[in-house]
């Protein structure tokens, strides 16, 4: 093996350019897939594998209609011709008991000198049928040997350009041969404790399982590091808290009546549950640090407010982030109006805002005139100093980061924190993610929200759904159109070479993957507009300018706009309460919690609403996952059916949440709903390790 590597040598911490056959550009390439070192390579795992242990006949495999693996015998000798254009054709016909198959290789020529009559092989391909033949076109190939088993499993990677799945294989395969691991993020007795195998048997098996038992044993291995590391986080950030103190505040009986009776409306008896829970941290006198999470339309704002109100009421200042101009606006609007008869003053502070306002905003703060201060990340910026803030609230948390969060509480001392999240999160993963953070949930419905009616359709209903939407718009309503894709022609596909269709996951369960077209925001906005001239119709997505984006979102909220058409980016928590339709284009595509918080952009008024999803060409699993959401409204449900079905990193990305904001591992192995188990080991073994540190 010496001569194919160019250092004996080769350690996890070697740049990749030790190993033969990776020069500067390909180490370049590699970059591309954030492979740099050794370490990084063999932790880029497989996002399948191709079950070539599954064989079939000739006549199953084209019954199927997918890439299968095949025993079959060579017919013929192979032979070559040069057609149009200098292509190069190499035929031959292999055969088993249920028939024969043409094969043909492009461009290969030199396989002629590996097959011949009578040799047995292992393809692994498509069989097509063509003119009463069936065909086979460039398979992949093993010769059978008596003295040794060919793998059932080959791993497939994502590829950038200039890479194929051959050369990360091969590229893989060496790092393994040369390396010496010494390398054991898990401490042994951790592993013996939970029948852990070692990194080294971990890592060689991820790449090349011979099974499916000892690929769930790598797996296993990589799933309880993940969770070993976010638990070592998560614990020590939630021992940290306990010992910091906060300024106890409290407020008398009259004074949270008043409060009350402010309120334009009665409190549910969940908000009401909050807000206590806020007020027992609030006056403790250890610093609060909650998370309030809720369904769309639960009252969650009115939760901050009561706390801002405590805040400002024993003498101190009280800070509410908002991550858009447009959502702050709304807040400082809603806050004054609550606020006007409390004697408690609100000041607004946005980037947008004149200089001459900004200065009197300034002041305000400063001077500790202003109790309530609304803004965005402008309340950030250094010149901004508060006279005695004791309380920032963050609203819709997952637009921020941690980072953030810490930068509006260091603008006082021992501060009192309260994030907000528009998701509804299941209690077991608000446990684990926001493990640093006390969790209360504001699980119930105002009465008399409106209900959204919620439809699953496909393009046959293309003229309906337009007249629909024309229909709306011609009412004085508005309408929101959501698609997954900004602009150009896009599909659902992977983007590499690999067919899809013969793959399978982690578990042994096949990957099905759709190839329909993606609606795109660009397109359809224009040609919305053409259809339809005389109703205005917009366009808003992630690639706008800031700026561009606020003046569009501006203009729907005050009804400017008839038709928003839109990528993901439309705020959560904006209000318009004229809204009454929201279509989802490509509706498989999201979450069933992403699609709840579309959902809830409309329904917000007085006049009947409704939810259509647009489908086509879906599995039946994607057919009954929307089926179930059209059937219920109930936010906490949704949010625990989708953590069932896709597993907390897709549940997490579509909910706005990232890992790496909160300073800890984005899992790519992990999955809460099966490796529950695991999430608690990985906690008892990182309270145990901590312990062992003091």
């Amino acid at each position: 093996m010496s001569d194919k590597i160019k250092n004996k040598t080769v350690t996890m911490t070697s740049p990749i350019t030790v190993l033969a056959g990776v020069g500067e550009k390909r180490a370049e390439l590699f970059a591309n897939l954030g492979v740099f070192t050794v370490s990084d390579l063999l932790r880029y795992f497989p996002r399948a594998y191709q079950n070539r242990g599954d064989i079939k006949t000739l006549c199953e495999a084209a019954l199927s209609g997918e890439t299968s693996s095949m025993i079959l015998t060579v017919g013929c000798e192979p032979k070559s011709v040069t057609v149009k254009r200098g292509m190069n054709l190499t035929k031959f016909t292999a055969f088993d008991e249920s028939g024969k198959c043409q094969i043909t290789f492009f461009n290969q020529p030199y396989v002629k000198q590996l097959f011949h009559e009578g040799e047995i092989y292992r393809f692994y391909g498509k069989v097509m049928r063509s003119k009463n033949l069936w065909t086979m076109a460039s398979p992949d190939f093993e010769p059978t040997v008596i003295a040794r088993s060919l793998p059932d499993f080959y791993a497939v990677y994502s590829l950038t350009a200039g890479l194929s799945q051959k050369i990360i294989r091969n590229t893989v395969s060496l790092a393994l041969a040369s390396v010496v691991i010494d390398d054991e993020p898990i401490p042994e007795y951790i592993r013996r404790e939970n029948s852990l195998i070692s990194f080294a048997e971990a890592v060689n098996i991820i790449h090349n399982p011979q099974n499916l038992k000892r690929l769930d044993d790598a797996r296993r291995y990589f799933v309880f590091e993940e969770l070993f590391a976010f638990a070592l986080k998560i614990t020590k950030d939630a021992k940290e808290r306990e010992g910091i103190p906060g300024i106890p505040l409290n407020i008398s009986d009259a004074d949270k009546r008043d409060f009350v009776k402010a309120l334009p409306f009665t409190l549910t008896e969940a908000q009401a549950r909050v807000i206590r829970e806020i007020y027992a941290d609030m006056s403790s006198g250890r610093a609060m640090s909650r998370l309030v999470s809720g369904d769309v339309g639960s009252g969650k704002t009115v939760c901050a407010a009561a706390s801002l109100y405590l805040a400002a009421k024993t003498g101190h200042q009280g800070a509410l982030m908002a991550p858009t101009e447009i959502l702050a606006v709304q807040h400082f609007h809603d806050l004054s109006e609550l606020f006007k008869n409390l004697e408690v003053k609100c000041t607004l502070l946005v980037g947008s805002m004149k200089r001459s306002d900004k200065i009197k905003a300034l002041s305000e703060i400063a001077s500790g005139e202003s109790d309530i201060v609304i803004g965005t990340h402008a309340l950030l910026s250094e010149n901004v100093k508060f006279a005695d803030l004791v309380l920032a609230v963050t609203d819709e948390q997952h637009r921020f980061g941690v980072n953030q969060r810490d930068a509006l509480a260091s603008k006082g001392k021992n501060m009192h924190v309260l994030v907000m999240s528009a998701t509804p999160i299941p209690r077991t993963l608000a446990m684990s993610m926001y493990g640093d953070l006390d969790h209360s949930a504001v699980d119930m419905l105002p009465p008399g929200r409106q209900k959204v009616s919620t439809f699953l359709v496909d393009e046959g209903y293309r003229e309906r759904l337009n007249g629909f939407v024309y229909k709306q718009a011609l009412e004085g309503h508005q309408v929101y159109i959501v698609c997954p894709s900004i602009e150009g022609s896009a599909y659902d596909i992977r983007d590499d070479e690999t067919d899809t269709s013969g793959l399978v996951d982690f578990f042994g369960n096949k990957i099905e993957i759709s190839s329909s077209r993606l609606k795109n925001a660009v397109e359809y906005a224009e040609k919305l507009s053409a259809k339809f001239p005389d109703i205005n119709v917009g366009c808003l997505h992630g690639k706008l300018p800031a700026s561009e984006k606020e003046a569009v979102m501006a203009d729907f909220v005050s009804g400017k706009i008839n038709v928003l058409v839109s990528t993901t980016v439309i705020e959560v928590g904006v209000n318009v309460p004229n809204a009454t339709l929201m279509v989802i284009e490509n509706a498989e595509r999201f979450g069933l919690s992403q699609l709840h918080q579309l959902r809830g952009r409309v329904g917000r008024g007085k006049d009947k609403s409704w939810c259509i999803l647009v489908g086509d060409n879906i599995g039946e699993h994607s057919k009954k996952r929307l089926d179930s959401f059209c059937a219920t409204t109930d936010g906490y449900r949704i949010a625990e059916a989708d953590l069932a079905i896709r597993g907390p990193g897709d549940f997490l990305s579509s909910s706005g949440r990232d890992l790496r904001q909160h300073g800890a591992l984005e899992f790519r192995m992990a999955d809460l709903c099966d490796d529950m188990d695991l999430l608690y080991r990985a906690f008892d073994a990182a309270r145990h390790e901590l312990e062992k540190e003091k």
